[in-house]
């Protein structure tokens, strides 16, 4: 019994070792498997891997689409600039770079020095490098030391148009107006460079690079022109230096198609430098929110940002209303004493002495209150507001610009008849210069309200693929009787009424006067302004000026219609020239 203990012992390890020996072939076999599996099925992502791990990526940006008038000058441009970077890995003499750098690039060299010894995969120095600069830099050959071209944006007319135009930031992309609008179509796609590194992060020569190249943004092609642009902008800056007035706007566009011509809001500023702070203002002395309440104020059209009482001008739609209505025709007479009493207000007419009798022409060649009291009367709140939705007065235009303000308009509910009586002539509620372009162009262009736009057309760079842009168009606004006896009216308002400093010899102009206060009330402060169209029995182009607190002489009158005249003396001949050259 005792002599079998040592067999039985001896089973036992041998089994034991059996079992160990056949663990050990199938972690060995397995061990095997994965390695082939590996090495040969997975072989090239983990070689993928390896070489992402020794590779250094440096984005290229995109050259931004330009934009062009409609004449095909360039607005906005790219120029080559540089971006300087350093990776300190490569870098073989420290003390070298910094002094290079920071005697090319401006920079103190405690800036330098701090970026130079930073343990990063690539560090940037500086961007927007003018290219003669960068390419100095390269001619140093320092290692270490990336000089990379890309773009920075460039408006060769610095200032003109610069509240439509826009700008652009640090990384190129839009900031306000049409750069920021039309970006999906501007921007392009950025590129790549990248460079093989060994495992110290030096770069390997015989690896050279490899180059995913950008590919370019779409040309965004406009309605403007530059040169009525440039023209209107410079009666603007003439009227607000003779006027002493706060800012001076002004809106030219096709009534037919909604095309904005010219969009002209002085002060302008330089596109190339949007940054800087309107003269005497001390960037030292404010609060960044200060500085950034300045800008916004700078970078702001008025045309579509900001809200007035139009005054008189707003008649058109009143007048318009009235006779689509039914509450009045041209024959109808009035009789003026100088002002007119709703409920207990005695509401006065812009002549003291009153007009005496007048017909609905008359009065509206006079700019006569009490009759487009009157007639607001006759039409009622529900069905003037009514007028007001029909004619899109509470929708915005739609315009492709950033930040278009709507209406500021009673409840309806809140309207009693002296809110109606002042409404009428243009007073107690808000709208945009653009807003009353748009709605006068549908009264007298045959009762079509079109959506006012920029934007034609992209086109990519070789010219073959692109984007035609088109904008809704509401029809029946007023009917084709309606817009054609508002087209009489108006034009005789300019041949022998109250607009008739906006006549311009050998053309029919048809337009409307305006002299409204700001608010508050008995502020001293007026805003002067006149809409025109030409010619007037079949309009192709609508202007407005708005002149904002002129000293002196402030009626529309006098002062906003000749401006009108002024352009339209200069640009009808020019556009038909342009017109008989397309054909």
């Amino acid at each position: 019994m005792m002599e079998e203990m040592p067999h039985q012992h001896r089973t036992y390890h041998r089994s034991k070792t059996v079992v160990i020996l056949f663990a050990c072939i199938l972690a060995f076999a397995g061990l095997m498997g994965r390695l082939v599996y590996l090495m040969v099925f997975q072989s090239e992502y983990y070689t993928m891997k390896a070489k992402e791990l020794h590779e250094r990526e440096r984005s290229i940006k995109a050259a931004r689409g330009r934009i062009i008038d409609a004449n095909g000058k360039i607005l906005a441009d790219n120029k080559t600039v540089c971006t300087i970077s350093v990776i300190h890995n490569q870098i073989q003499d420290p003390d070298r770079v910094v002094q290079v750098l920071c005697k090319e690039l401006g920079l103190s060299e405690e800036y330098v020095r701090k970026r130079v010894e930073k343990y990063t995969s690539i560090e940037k120095i500086k961007s927007n490098v003018d290219k003669s600069t960068g390419d100095a830099i390269r001619a140093y050959d320092l290692a270490g030391v990336k000089v990379d071209e890309d773009y920075k944006r460039y408006y060769p007319y610095d200032s003109l148009g610069s509240k439509v135009l826009g700008f652009t930031g640090g990384d190129n992309q839009g900031i306000i107006g049409l750069e920021v609008i039309y970006e999906e179509y501007l921007q392009g796609e950025a590129g790549t460079i990248l460079t093989v590194t060994d495992a110290k992060g030096v770069e390997v020569a015989e690896e050279g690079e490899e180059r995913v190249e950008p590919v370019g943004g779409q040309d965004l092609y406009i309605s403007m022109d530059m040169n009525i642009q440039s023209y209107a902008t410079q009666l603007a800056l003439q009227t607000m230096e003779t006027k002493e007035a706060d800012s001076v706007s002004i809106l030219v566009m096709n009534p037919q198609n909604g095309e904005i011509l010219a969009m002209v809001n002085v002060p302008e500023f330089n596109l190339n430098d949007p940054y800087a702070l309107p003269e005497g203002e001390d960037e030292d002395s404010i609060s960044a929110e200060r500085k950034q309440e300045i800008l916004n104020g700078v970078w702001r059209n008025g045309c579509i940002n900001d809200t007035y009482e139009p005054g008189s001008t707003f008649k058109i739609i009143t007048a318009a209303a009235g006779l689509e209505s039914g509450s009045v025709k041209t024959t109808d007479t009035f009789s003026c004493p100088g002002f007119i009493m709703v409920e207990d207000r005695r509401i006065r007419c812009h002549k003291v002495g009153g007009h005496g009798a007048e017909d609905f022409v008359q009065g509206t060649m006079n700019s006569c209150n009490p009759v487009f009291i009157t007639v607001g009367l006759r039409i009622g709140v529900e069905r003037f507001y009514s007028y007001f939705r029909q004619f899109g007065l509470l929708d915005k235009t739609g315009i492709d610009l950033p930040g278009e303000a709507g209406t500021i308009m009673h409840n309806v509910e809140n309207i009693g008849p002296v809110e109606l009586a002042t409404i009428s002539f243009g007073q107690s509620f808000q709208i945009t210069p653009i807003q009353l372009a748009v709605t006068a162009s549908s009264i007298v262009n045959g009762g079509r309200r079109v959506t006012p736009h920029f934007g034609v057309k992209t086109v990519d760079s070789d010219g073959k693929n692109g984007h035609t842009f088109t904008y809704p168009v509401k029809d029946h606004v007023v009917s084709a009787e309606t817009s054609e006896t508002m087209r009489y009216i108006l034009e005789q308002v300019v041949a022998e009424g109250s607009g008739k400093n906006g006549a311009v010899e050998g053309y029919k102009v048809g337009g409307k006067t305006a002299t409204s206060q700001t608010l508050p009330r008995g502020s001293g402060r007026y805003i002067a302004s006149f809409l025109g169209f030409a010619p007037a029995d079949d309009p192709q182009v609508l202007a407005i000026a708005i002149i904002n607190n002129p000293q002196g002489t402030y009626y529309g009158g006098q002062i906003a219609a000749p401006v009108v005249r002024q352009l339209f003396e200069n640009i009808l001949p020019y556009l038909e020239k342009m017109d008989y050259n397309k054909t």
